[in-house]
């Protein structure tokens, strides 16, 4: 059998090397996402900044060891002079496109597969990452603006077809922390794509940040063609045992040519999934302020260096992934010893995972110019975000795993829409860029953490809702009707025996 033949060549089972692959794609997803969110301290050039200013709009010094510190900092940046309302327009304009192509990627994922709807979209946002200084140097804030959408709708259909892919390979009692370790990738990204940044923007230009991070992605790529595939029925790697104990698991392993119609009018009139929606805004709104904007607190407001500001920016999402993991695990050991149902767990994991981020974000804004404790704010705040992937994140499996991909589509993509918002908000809020505009943008984050988390926490589920299985009652009812047929011709011919 070709399966066993290439199968004693791998000592690892194929839905972990899966989900492995999965977890890098959206490392490098997120690392060309959030890059740009350093670079763009390097990019802009900023005003002089004088000891009385600093004063009255609540901006931190630089320390006196600092280059150009003094009672004028002038952190230089770059050539371009950008607003900060353009500036948050440019790292908003990434999720324009990131929702328009959500939708269309868990169709089209659910459809024929998640292979090559993530991989493909990955390429596509690598080749206009690899763009990004041609287009900025030629065309200005504009070029950027447009070149980011283009990336946003390749890079939307990633956690759909990721989705579908988990719904394909990862049996129910994995779920929790496969399903965390895959989407924990999004802090590995960003704790990359900060730290990585800022150690290339202290010795090289700009522009080198965009080619590392779009030939690595091209390379990711690669290797993902060769080595996934979309579900272990189509997979000539995978071992006999390995394979039959996923087709136990998860039962009928090939995706069915023709799918039934996504049920869309019971998907977006259920309570829990409106509940989940909630949750996913929520978190987003939080998790896209810190992820675009903090190296531009950390640099403007608390006037780190450049390398600082990688750094710094960085430490809370790699806070955030150990975090992810390990409840991931403490999830599942939960709920198959039945201290939690799957309902229960995902409610707890979500509560914690935007109470009390809410807290220590706000928290962050009244330690001041205390370097130190804003960073352990920030960090305390990003790990107990680490608990959502546990929680709401993996849900869209459990209501529905036949339409996981159309279900992450919508929560993702209307949780998208904040990414938009959040920068453009921060932009408008901060014009002055000071401890006291911030302030008010974390307790506006405050509030909507409490709101939705309350929302999901009332009517959240973590059980397969009846829409799921939609056309298996269709089936069930065309059976039932071929059994009646034959009954009555039965009786029919019993009648006329008599």
């Amino acid at each position: 059998m070709v399966q066993s033949r290439f199968a004693k060549f791998f000592c690892i089972p194929q839905r972990i090397i899966l989900s492995i692959m999965c977890f890098s794609a959206i490392a490098i997803a997120y690392v060309m996402r959030v890059c740009l969110s350093v670079a763009i301290t390097e990019m802009v050039a900023r005003p002089n900044i004088t000891l009385s200013s600093s004063k009255n709009h609540s901006i931190c010094l630089a320390d006196p060891s600092t280059p150009g510190s003094g009672g004028s900092h002038h952190s230089g940046g770059g050539e371009y002079h950008w607003s900060q309302e353009q500036q948050g327009w440019i790292l908003s304009s990434f999720y324009i496109g990131y929702v328009l192509t959500h939708v269309p990627g868990g169709v089209i994922a659910e459809k024929y597969g998640g292979k090559w709807t993530l991989s493909l979209g990955i390429l596509s946002t690598a080749i206009f990452t690899l763009l990004t200084p041609f287009a900025v140097q030629h065309g200005g804030h504009i070029a950027l603006i447009i070149l980011r959408i283009l990336m946003g709708l390749g890079e939307g259909t990633t956690f759909p077809a990721l989705s579908v892919l988990l719904a394909s390979w990862v049996p129910e009692k994995e779920r929790s922390k496969l399903g965390s370790f895959v989407f924990g990738g999004g802090q590995i990204g960003t704790v990359a794509g900060n730290l990585l940044s800022g150690l290339i923007l202290n010795s090289y230009s700009w522009p080198v940040v965009f080619y590392v991070f779009g030939i690595a992605s091209v390379v990711w790529f690669l290797i993902f063609t060769v080595l996934c595939y979309s579900n272990p029925g189509s997979h000539p790697f995978i071992s006999t045992e390995e394979r039959e104990y996923l087709e136990t698991e998860l039962g009928q392993l090939k995706r069915h040519k023709h799918l039934p119609p996504t049920p869309w009018i019971s998907i977006l009139t259920s309570v829990p999934m409106i509940a989940l929606v909630c949750a996913q805004i929520g978190h987003d709104w939080g998790f896209y302020i810190m992820v675009s904007d903090l190296p531009k607190y950390m640099s403007e407001v608390l006037q780190f260096s450049i390398k600082d500001n990688g750094i710094y920016s960085s430490l809370p999402y790699l806070v955030m992934w150990i975090v992810s993991v390990s409840t991931g695990w403490l999830s599942d050991f939960l709920i198959v010893r039945k201290f939690f149902t799957i309902t229960g767990a995902r409610k707890w994991f979500t509560g914690i995972a935007a109470i009390f981020p809410a807290i220590f974000i706000v928290l962050a804004s009244y330690a001041g110019c205390n370097k130190l404790l804003v960073v352990v704010w920030f960090t305390l705040a990003m790990g107990f975000m680490g608990t959502f992937y546990p929680g709401m994140k993996v849900n869209p499996l459990d209501l529905s795993p036949n339409y996981a991909g159309s279900l992450m589509a919508v929560t993702n993509g209307i949780g998208a829409l904040t990414g938009v918002a959040a920068p453009v908000f921060v932009g408008i809020m901060t014009p002055n860029s000071s401890l006291t505009e911030w302030r008010i943008v974390f307790w506006v984050t405050f509030v909507i953490f409490v709101i939705t988390t309350f929302v999901y926490s009332i009517w959240a589920s973590g059980e397969v809702q009846p829409w799921n299985d939609g056309n298996r009652r269709s089936e069930s009812a065309e059976l039932g009707k071929i059994e009646n047929n034959n009954d009555n011709e039965k009786q029919i011919e019993f009648h006329q025996k008599q």
